[in-house]
């Protein structure tokens, strides 16, 4: 058997805006090799898959492609990928020109297809991740976890030479992640050539036979799984020591009254779009001193039920939902709302404006904008730096935003939600695409914020598991008869 390599980097690096990505890396893939690439946020994995899909063609070195490689081609699944598809949609809405007020977008089946025929491979894997009925949404109204079945289907449709999977688990609930753990299963078994891209040892499948480890963009390990696995180096960079938080700065001065009853009540409350029920029956009274964690699979009407509590909703209007000791629709604007949350999710770091120094990032949350763009001063610099300090980030307050890790800019994003002392803090998903080392750090905060602050945490999972330990209560989305019935559990 031929052991050319499928694919090799002689040298390969990276550098971005001036600063290394990815250090000179001499690695390769041999025929019957199925590779995973892990290391903590930061560490150059999504550099090298980029300089391997030929996203990043300005790479130093030589990346060299086996003629079949070459000829089939390398598909990356990736967040970035379905933002930048869901970005392309928002700036071509013409919703405003219709008579229906409705631009769908690019549909779930036309995403997918990207111009091919229908055939039996469609319909196998529509059915095998469970997909067709999203097939004729648009892009901007499924979930997470939709939104990265549609791409990996697109992408096995184009029969890659090599497919590229980074962070495939993310964003799935538990059903859905063991279904696509199942998937990747086959597509190893199978021999489909894959790398994938993981941020801790425990997520790589059992068909994974090589590991690269990389660090701060240097590779660390390389070889055979189980002899990089049982490397002490490798589990010393995957679970470093925490750093040490910080007292809490006293509580910013608020532009409105606190209620002195409960911050959030839902009655009976009903959402449908056409036939398509979302929410029904809903009864949720949040009371002072209570942390929600808001739990439920994909699809199952979490992101509704958030747009009608933080005012981005009409279908609020007509029902009986209280914000805050007020009537929704009784002349409070969305900014009366908005400003007595601090929210943080991935979206917003995904969009933040760039060139802003970490400092300046948390001080735009005194004015709930992305960028800054109002006059700002000593007061809310020394108060951005006490909460930067608080929760251990104060040796990066200088520091370009976007030079961080992913992780780092979530922290950062912490701050910046907690500066104006909202009454919630409003998580979304808040570990999604975080490493265990930034997972339990983000997780840390949350429960130090909680403790020593009057600021309540909503907190949003897919899961009721991986929640901090402040959570007395939990807003669940069970499956009922038709759809899904919404239960409120309070606990000691």
């Amino acid at each position: 058997m031929d052991q050319s390599p499928l694919l090799e980097c002689r040298g390969t690096g990276l550098v971005y805006r001036a600063r290394p990505a990815l250090q000179p890396l001499d690695w390769a893939i041999r025929p019957g090799e199925q590779w995973a690439c892990i290391g903590p946020n930061g560490a150059g994995k999504t550099s090298l898959a980029r300089i391997l899909s030929g996203q990043a063609s300005h790479h130093s070195g030589e990346l060299v492609l086996a003629p079949a490689l070459a000829s089939a081609g390398v598909a990356y699944v990736c967040f970035e990928q379905a933002q930048a598809l869901c970005a392309r949609d928002r700036k071509m809405d013409d919703s405003e020109f219709r008579a229906d007020a409705s631009d769908p977008g690019t549909r779930v089946r036309d995403a997918i297809l990207a111009g091919r025929a229908a055939d039996a491979r469609f319909e196998h894997w529509v059915e095998r991740l469970r997909l067709a009925h999203v097939l004729e949404r648009g892009l901007r109204f499924i979930s997470t976890g939709e939104m990265r079945k549609t791409l990996l289907i697109r992408a096995l449709l184009s029969e890659p030479g090599l497919l590229i999977l980074d962070s495939p688990l993310d964003g799935l609930d538990a059903a859905a992640q063991q279904a696509m753990l199942d998937v990747i299963g086959q597509l190893l078994a199978a021999g489909q050539p894959t790398l994938l891209l993981c941020r801790q040892l425990e997520d790589i499948p059992s068909g994974i036979t090589h590991v690269l480890v990389l660090e701060e963009g240097h590779p660390l390990a390389t070889g055979p799984r189980a002899e990089v696995c049982a490397d002490p180096a490798v589990a010393t960079l995957m679970d470093p020591p925490q750093p040490p938080l910080s007292a809490l700065p006293s509580p910013a001065e608020r532009p409105y009254s606190v209620p002195e009853g409960p911050l959030l009540e839902l009655h009976d409350v009903q959402v449908s779009y056409g036939e398509l029920q979302v929410l029904r029956d809903v009864h949720w009274t949040l009371e002072r001193g209570q942390h929600c964690c808001v739990a439920g699979p994909n699809g199952c009407g979490k992101t509704t039920l958030l747009s009608l509590i933080t005012g981005d909703n009409h279908k609020a209007y007509g029902q009986d939902i209280t914000l805050f000791g007020r009537r929704r629709g009784s002349g409070e604007s969305i900014w009366d709302i908005k400003q007595k949350y601090g929210q943080l999710d991935t979206q917003l770091q995904l969009n933040f404006a760039r060139n802003m120094k970490v400092v300046e990032v948390v001080v735009s949350g005194f004015f709930d904008s992305i960028g800054l763009y109002d006059d700002w001063g000593d007061v809310q610099k020394r108060r951005a730096e006490a909460w930067l300090e608080a929760l251990g980030m104060a040796a990066y307050s200088r520091a370009p935003f976007d030079t961080l890790s992913f992780g780092l800019q979530r922290m950062v994003l912490l701050a910046r939600a907690m500066v104006k002392s909202p009454l919630i803090l409003l998580l979304d998903e808040p570990t999604l695409g975080l490493d265990g080392f930034h997972r339990k750090l983000l997780l840390r905060a949350v429960d130090h914020i909680a403790a020593n602050s009057d600021t309540q945490v909503i907190f949003v999972s897919h899961s009721a598991g991986d929640t901090p330990a402040c959570i007395n209560q939990f807003l669940r989305f069970e499956p009922g008869e038709s759809g899904y019935r919404v239960v409120c559990e309070n606990t000691p």
